[in-house]
């Protein structure tokens, strides 16, 4: 029982603490960046179309955020 105590008390505080934070934030600011790069690339193929080079994993992304209802769209 103490040892489970313990583990709770070392999430909570690791949950509560700068690290956690900081990883968090890191993963926010990096998808911001994929967002970014998969609207970019989704006008360079309006652009280009068929001629611009596919770029393996990128696609699937795309997809993903298709599929991903925006924030304004939610809120209307």
């Amino acid at each position: 029982m103490e040892a489970q105590q313990t583990k709770t008390e070392m999430i909570y505080k690791y949950l509560t603490g700068p690290r956690f934070r900081h990883r968090v934030q890191a993963i926010v600011e990096e998808f911001s960046s994929m967002q970014a790069m998969v609207g970019m690339y989704g006008d360079l193929q309006g652009i280009a179309g068929k001629t611009l080079q596919e770029i393996e994993g990128l696609d699937l992304i795309v997809l993903t955020a298709l599929d991903t209802p925006k924030e304004d769209e939610n809120s209307g």
